[in-house]
C-alpha cells in the first residue's frame, strides 16, 4: 500500500470525527471522537491488509490505530513488535482492542503474558492480567488460583486505576468459573471493597466483585 492510501483513510477518519463524541471519550482516556460501529464499517470495506495496518498504527492516531487492529493480520506480528506496540498504546480503547483482538490470537500470547504480568508498568502489568483472565476462563490447568487470589488480596487495594481494574477482573473471573474458590474471592471482595460504589447504568452488572460473581453464577444457574 502507498502513503496515498493511508493519507486517505486517514482523510476519511477525520471527516467521520464528531466534536460531541471526542468529548465523552476524552473523560474515558480515549482521544478519538469517530464513532465505533462507523470505525468497523470502514475496515469491513478495506479487509485485511497488514500493511495498511502497520502504516495506520505508525501515525500515532487513536482512531487509525483502532482501525490498524481491525484490518491486521494477529499473527503476523512477532512478539517484540506487539511488546512495543503495547507500550506504545496511549489510549485505554487502543490498549484494550491490542490486547483482545491481537495479543490473544498470537502465539507469542503466553509468552508475553508471563512476561507483562510482572512488568513494573502498571499498564503494562495490566494486559498481562487481561490476558490472565482469558485463561482463567478458558485454561486454567497450570494456573496458581490461590496465588492469584493471594496477590489480589495484598494489592488490589492500592494499584493504579487500570491495574487495580484488571485485577478486579481476574477476581471476579476466579469466583465466577472455579466455585473451590468462590468463597474466598467473595470474601476478598467484601473487604477490600474495591469499585463498590461505581456508578452502574440501570440493566447492567456492577463491576464490584461480590455483585459481579454473584450475578454471573446466578444467571448460570437459572433455568432459561
Amino acid at each position: 500500500m502507498t502513503e496515498v492510501t493511508v493519507t486517505a483513510v486517514m482523510a476519511e477518519l477525520a471527516g467521520l470525527e464528531d466534536a460531541a463524541m471526542r468529548a465523552v471519550n476524552e473523560k474515558h482516556g480515549d482521544d478519538h471522537g469517530v464513532n465505533l460501529g462507523k470505525l468497523r464499517a470502514v475496515a469491513k470495506r478495506l479487509k485485511t491488509d497488514h500493511e495498511l495496518a502497520r502504516q495506520l498504527w505508525q501515525t500515532d492516531d487513536t482512531a487509525a490505530r483502532l482501525l490498524s487492529l481491525l484490518i491486521c493480520r494477529p499473527k503476523a506480528f512477532g512478539r517484540d513488535e506487539l511488546d512495543t506496540m503495547l507500550r506504545e498504546a496511549r489510549a485505554a480503547k487502543v490498549h484494550d482492542w491490542l490486547v483482545n483482538y491481537v495479543v490473544k490470537k498470537s502465539p507469542y500470547a503466553e509468552e508475553l503474558r508471563v512476561a507483562w504480568f510482572a512488568d513494573p508498568d502498571p499498564v503494562v502489568a495490566s494486559a498481562g492480567w487481561a490476558l490472565t483472565i482469558d485463561r482463567v476462563t478458558k485454561k486454567p490447568e497450570g494456573l496458581d488460583l490461590a496465588g492469584l487470589l493471594d496477590v489480589i488480596e495484598a494489592e488490589m487495594k492500592d494499584a493504579p486505576d487500570r491495574l487495580q481494574w484488571a485485577m478486579n477482573h481476574c477476581l471476579a473471573q476466579i469466583g465466577i468459573d472455579h466455585p473451590g474458590l468462590r468463597g474466598r474471592a467473595l470474601d476478598i471482595g467484601e473487604r477490600l471493597g474495591v469499585l463498590k460504589d461505581y456508578p452502574t447504568s440501570p440493566g447492567c452488572t456492577s463491576p464490584y466483585a461480590p455483585t459481579w460473581i454473584t450475578e454471573m453464577v446466578r444467571r448460570q444457574t437459572t433455568p432459561a
